[in-house]
């Protein structure tokens, strides 16, 4: 199975978080880094950012 995988513009619309706020997260260690998909290009696999979401959220993935 191929994952989803979501480019940063995606982030920005479904999460309404800035590109700046995204990156600070990720440096500070609160939100998935992103995987390579090209020499210039990088995307977030859909799984890690909805398990992301849900422990914002105070959710478990097994509910």
């Amino acid at each position: 199975m191929v994952p989803t995988i979501l480019r940063r513009t995606d982030l920005e619309k479904r999460l309404g978080l800035s590109r700046s706020s995204i990156y600070k997260m990720m440096d500070e260690g609160e939100f998935p880094r992103p995987v390579r998909i090209g020499r210039r290009a990088v995307g977030w696999l859909a799984e890690d950012i909805e398990k992301w979401f849900e422990a914002m959220q105070g959710v478990s993935a097994d509910d």
